[in-house]
């Protein structure tokens, strides 16, 4: 039974290394995204770390510009 579901006629050296390429891919994608998602934080926290009153309204209100300026139809 297990010979049977391991071999699939014949073709399951193609579908396990194709199991195993993708279930590779999803983990070495998830790891890098995981890497970049860190430094992207630690980046901001390093420049937005200690705001004060002034530059939090500051950003702010940039966010707010941008999302009026994305949402607008005459863009």
């Amino acid at each position: 039974m297990t010979n049977e579901l391991l071999l699939m006629d014949g073709y399951g050296i193609y579908v396990w290394s194709a199991f195993i390429f993708t279930l590779l891919s999803f983990l070495s994608l998830y790891v890098i995204v995981k890497i970049q998602h860190t430094k992207e934080k630690k980046k901001f926290i390093a420049k937005f770390g200690t705001l004060n009153l002034e530059k939090a309204s500051f950003a702010k209100s940039q966010s707010a510009i941008k999302e009026i300026l994305s949402n607008s139809s005459y863009i």
